[in-house]
């Protein structure tokens, strides 16, 4: 069952989002921002300023997820002007973020990330894992550009929204199995093995 605002509300309060909202904010101090925070039935989290890289073609290298060359990553830089901080996405590129909210994600629920709207109608497209049950950390986003102009991706603003799912806890959660990719850090996390 998909979880709802109440719930999301009481939980998170006991520390499942760090930092929490317990609603959907659109305005900071007078100022427009992608909305983030708890909505109907779900929450949408912002991208870090700390860490966001895109993708750079190597000749003669190929991407491979059994040993990953930090070298095909180049971390972009973070602009600033009256709309806000954020990054630069290249038109037909592929780019790393990080959530700037920290989850620990209770045994019995797992969670998927889904794209927001706003970035969906400008091309861009939120490629995210599940977090299982018992995962807990920040984060690593992941985000294609499908349209040949270059987008702003920007920061400490919402970029995802979060889906709650409840079933019967598992036998072995993330946390019991020690996940490859438990505990991460605001910055981006590399595929591992």
């Amino acid at each position: 069952m998909i979880k709802n605002d109440a719930w999301i509300a009481r939980i998170a309060e006991e520390g499942m989002i760090k930092p929490f909202a317990p609603h959907l904010i659109r305005k900071v101090e007078n100022f427009s921002v992608i909305s983030y925070g708890l909505s109907s039935f779900g929450y949408d989290i912002r991208l870090s300023p700390k860490d966001f890289r895109t993708f750079r073609h190597i000749p003669g290298t190929i991407i491979n997820p059994k040993d990953f060359n930090p070298e095909n990553l180049e971390p972009a830089r973070l602009h600033r002007d009256k709309d806000g901080e954020y990054f630069i996405l290249p038109g037909h590129s592929y780019g790393l973020g990080v959530a700037l909210e920290y989850l620990e994600v209770p045994d019995n629920i797992t969670v998927l990330c889904i794209g927001k709207s706003t970035y969906c109608r400008c091309g861009i497209i939120a490629n995210l894992s599940p977090a299982e049950s018992g995962w807990r950390g920040h984060l690593t986003l992941e985000f294609s550009n499908a349209s040949p102009a270059d987008a702003r991706i920007y920061a400490n603003e919402g970029v995802v929204q979060l889906l709650f799912l409840e079933g019967e806890p598992c036998e072995v959660s993330y946390a019991a199995r020690q996940g490859k990719y438990q505990d991460q850090s605001e910055s981006v996390t590399l595929a591992k093995v």
